[in-house]
Formats: C-alpha cells, sequence, structure tokens
C-alpha cells in the first residue's frame, strides 16, 4: 500500500490498536511481520498509521494474538477499509491538520461529550461567535484564512444537525455564557442558538452556575468521543502545546471519571434551559 506522508489521527490510532493487539499477545514485530509476509519496517509503518492494511491480514493479525473480541475486530476492519473522502478533505491544506482530524473523529463518534468552561463550545457556536474567537486570539490572520475557519467550524454542526444526528452532551460554565466575545447583538444571538439546540432530543446543554460550591474543575474542558466499541473511545485535551487526542485506556478512565464530577456540579437541562434563558433576556 502506499505510504501516507501525514497519517490522520483516525489512521494513526488504528495503526495503535494494532500495536496493542500485538503486545498484549507478547509477539514481536518481526514475528508478526513474518506472518503477514512483509518486513519488520512495513509493520512499524503500519502500527504508525502510515501504511494501511488490507481485511484479510488483519483478520490473520487478530486470529494470531489470540483476539477473540469480535466486535473489536470488525471495528477495526471498518476503521482499515473505510475510503469515504468526508467534507473536511476541502479543507486539506487550508486548515491545520487537527481541525480535520476533529471533524473526521466528531463523523465516526457513536455519542459526544464536552466540558467547556472558557467559551461556547465549538458544536453550539454561531459564524459570528467563532469569527470573534478566531478573530481574537490570532488577529494576524488574513480574512483568507479567517473565513475558512469559520465555515469548518459551522460545517462540524452537521454531526448533530443532520439526518443522523450524534447524541450530545455539553457542559458549559457560567462564565462562557456571560462573557461577550463580540458585541450584545452577538451574545443574544449566542444564547437564543443554544436554547434551539437543546430543542432536539439528542442535545443536552447543562450549566455550572458561578456560585456552585465545590467546583474546582476550571482547567478541566474536555471532549470525549464513544468509539463503535468502548476499546475505541478517544478524548481530547486542549493544552498550551496544543489539541491532544487521548487513547490510552488509563487516561480515558480519567476523563470519564473527571466528566462525572463536573456533571455533579450542573443544573439539571430543564433548570439549565431556564437559566440561559434568562441570560437572554438580561442582554
Amino acid at each position: 500500500m502506499t505510504m501516507r506522508n501525514q497519517p490522520t489521527a483516525r489512521q494513526m490510532r488504528l495503526g495503535s490498536e494494532l500495536r496493542r493487539l500485538r503486545e498484549a499477545a507478547g509477539k514481536p514485530a518481526k514475528e508478526v511481520a513474518g506472518l503477514l509476509a512483509t518486513s519488520s519496517a512495513h509493520m512499524s509503518q503500519i502500527e504508525a498509521g502510515s501504511s494501511g492494511i488490507s481485511e484479510e491480514r488483519l483478520r490473520r493479525l487478530a486470529a494470531h494474538c489470540a483476539c477473540t473480541d469480535q466486535e473489536l475486530i470488525d471495528a477495526l476492519v471498518t476503521m482499515a477499509t473505510d475510503r469515504t473522502r468526508g467534507w473536511w478533505d476541502e479543507y486539506r491544506g487550508v486548515l491545520p491538520p487537527v481541525n480535520l482530524d476533529l471533524a473526521e473523529m466528531e463523523h465516526h463518534a457513536t455519542f459526544l461529550r464536552e466540558v467547556v468552561i472558557a467559551y461556547v463550545p465549538g458544536l453550539l457556536q454561531t459564524p459570528d461567535y467563532a469569527r470573534a474567537v478566531f478573530g481574537y486570539m490570532r488577529p494576524d490572520l488574513p480574512e483568507s484564512e479567517l473565513t475558512p475557519r469559520v465555515e469548518h467550524r459551522m460545517r462540524r454542526h452537521n454531526v448533530i444537525e443532520g439526518e443522523r444526528p450524534t447524541s450530545y452532551d455539553a457542559i458549559v460554565h457560567e462564565f462562557a455564557l456571560r462573557i461577550r466575545v463580540a458585541d450584545r447583538q452577538v451574545a443574544r444571538a449566542q444564547l437564543l442558538k443554544i436554547l434551539e439546540q437543546t430543542e432536539q432530543q439528542h442535545v443536552n446543554v447543562r450549566v455550572i452556575p458561578t456560585d456552585q460550591d465545590g467546583f474546582g474543575g476550571a482547567g478541566a474542558s474536555m471532549m470525549y468521543l464513544g468509539g463503535p466499541v468502548p476499546q475505541l473511545d478517544t478524548g481530547l485535551r486542549e493544552g498550551a502545546t496544543g489539541t491532544a487526542f487521548i487513547d490510552a485506556e488509563p487516561q480515558l478512565r480519567t476523563l470519564r471519571t473527571l466528566f462525572r464530577k463536573v456533571e455533579e456540579a450542573t443544573l439539571d437541562c430543564t433548570a439549565s434551559r431556564d437559566f440561559i434563558h434568562r441570560l437572554s433576556k438580561e442582554l
């Protein structure tokens, strides 16, 4: 198969899962490479996501590693054989690869959970809100680069607004709802957009009020994307060094625990809607 110069996060995830299968079975890479009639170098490329793998080879690898989880194997086969070019590919070479990786991950997720403290979640943002955020964080961006960023963010909304929407649970701090990234009009339109989204049964938004006691999760912003099987769940954290996709089970367990802790500080969905509605009336 053709070598990939820049594998996507999903392709790298497939490779890391194949490596985990091999290592869990205690099989050296050279042995598995021989089984697949390939070289050790090519095996390393497969596990790095730089090269693909056929369904036949993948199933042979799983059998050799004594993996009996058929649902996991089938999910890995789907990842390996999927040749779909999503809408995000239109932005390749235009936006940073992480933007495309996130859109692809969201597209394939079975559910989405998000905690945001400082900003309204991207999946709920209006164009004017997104433009204000991008423009403030990157004031040097010319219009030719700013516009694609806003368009890409808006097109991501299809994952919760399309014909087959994904279940989405968002936790937003009151601070994010009150801060005006632009002006009063943009702020009110943003709150009304959130209320509109929550009219859909698959979208739940809960608010953490600023007067909530015992909330120490100011740095808790994260996204959790459900996989076709639990072993393929993915976490996302943003930090000073950029965006990181998380797939190690201990770290995913930490994110699940963190989400439950943050959840305890929220108003319920009905009270959150009332809260957001009151804020919109104040503007």
